[in-house]
């Protein structure tokens, strides 16, 4: 079978003007989507370019005591305004040449996070955002922030080219302020789910799985009503739910959610066909599980959902991927690399999976070219990409021998 190698971009190094990088969002061990890409976005710059500095300031929702790096030089609380201030002071005397933000409505404190503009109104260096929801009918509260933050960047990056049409549409932003890169996916070659299951000792039966914390907006329901039909085609199918429930979930209203899907399974018959595993893994194991996997799935509700980062993990593992048709899936899984199914529609749901265990060639051909596609968003390239582009927009003009910018490889190249 022929095996997709990693290829990495050749880009110049950062211009010499930039030396440290301040980076503000969540960061492990918090356990959110935010956390995991922040601290992806951190260990790449240090991978790729090891002569710059890279300083994290931490939100803390105040929901744990986090034991973090040393690469967390200070945490900001999210509700006081005073943490912000003294976050500004800091960034100015360590001498931070860049300001990257990973932006989430709720990570700030403040009416729709207003507290952050209060720190990036006492720093005078220019500001990247990366933007993880963006909101096509905001409150008249989240309007008037978004537009200070869009003033205030020099550079905004989004993770869907939808996003880029809202904030142009819908907010008046400049679009060549704007730049589009995809989530970030880890280097690792394809592992096929048979040799990964003998190896971590699972059952041997057609495996399905979504990951990722527990909320009710995961449509995790959807495939437990789809499970019957599956069963009845595939009568030894598993579907294995990987992840804890969300800690601010697990705060207001314990494990409700999960116990009511576990008794929706039972109520039709499928829970000898669940494999729950409720734990926040770490990265290394969480691959494995993924690779172990012969379809997956994210039955998402919200179909507004700008980005995922378990979709984007599931398509850099190369797996075939049955979605609905939330934002992200729309446009990652376009032309023939995935399926899409209707919101909340177990029978769709249902055919769609049982039509790729049914047909090996479908399956095989999926999964090759969502892998082949996601090789240019391997962390590296990511961070690579974005710090290419501050160094044409944002610090240094370009001029024509600069550009165009050359891969070593074409980032789909394979090799037997």
């Amino acid at each position: 079978m022929l095996q997709p190698k990693i290829v990495e971009a050749c880009f110049p190094e950062p211009v010499g003007a930039m030396s440290r990088i301040a980076l503000i969002g969540n960061f492990l061990p918090r356990r959110c989507g935010v956390a995991t890409f922040t601290t992806h976005i951190h260990d790449a710059l240090c991978a790729r370019y090891p002569d710059l500095a890279t300083d994290v300031y931490a939100m803390d929702d105040g929901l744990g005591s986090y034991s973090y790096p040393p690469a967390v030089v200070s945490t900001i609380e999210q509700q006081k305004v005073a943490a912000y201030l003294q976050t500004a002071e800091m960034i100015a005397r360590r001498g931070s040449d860049l300001i990257w933000i990973q932006h989430e409505f709720g990570i700030f404190g403040g009416p729709a996070g207003e507290h952050l503009l209060t720190l990036l109104e006492q720093v005078d260096v220019p500001v990247i955002i990366t933007l993880h929801t963006v909101l096509s009918d905001p409150s008249r509260e989240q309007r008037a922030v978004m537009d200070r933050l869009l003033g205030r960047a020099s550079l905004v990056i989004v993770m869907a080219e939808r996003a880029r049409a809202i904030l142009c549409e819908t907010y008046g932003a400049k679009g060549d302020r704007i730049t589009v890169v995809p989530h970030g996916v880890p280097a690792r070659a394809y592992q096929d789910p048979r040799h990964m299951r003998q190896m971590l000792r699972q059952e041997e039966r057609p495996t399905i799985m979504t990951f990722g914390l527990l909320a009710a907006d995961k449509g995790i329901e959807t495939m437990i009503r789809a499970m019957p039909a599956i069963v009845a085609h595939c009568p030894s199918a598993i579907y294995r739910i990987v992840g804890a429930t969300h800690p601010h979930v697990l705060a207001h209203e314990g494990e409700a959610y999960r116990e009511g899907l576990q008794a929706l399974a039972c109520s039709l018959g499928v829970a000898g066909h669940l494999r729950w595993d409720n734990r926040f893994l770490d990265e290394p194991e969480l691959l494995d599980q993924i690779a172990c996997a012969d379809i997956y799935v994210t039955p998402y509700r919200n179909s507004a959902q700008i980005t995922s980062g378990t979709l984007s993990y599931a398509a850099g593992l190369g797996k075939p991927i049955v979605s609905t048709p939330y934002v992200h899936a729309q446009e990652l899984l376009a032309d023939g690399r995935g399926c899409l199914v209707p919101f909340d529609d177990a029978t769709l749901m249902a055919e769609a999976i049982v039509g790729l265990f049914q047909d090996a060639a479908k399956r095989d051909s999926m999964r090759d070219v969502i892998y082949r596609h996601s090789r240019d968003a391997v962390w590296t390239n990511v961070v690579s990409r974005i710090l290419e582009v501050a160094r044409e927009r944002v610090f240094v003009p370009v001029s024509d021998d600069q550009l165009p910018i050359e891969l070593s490889e074409p980032f789909d190249c394979i090799a037997a």
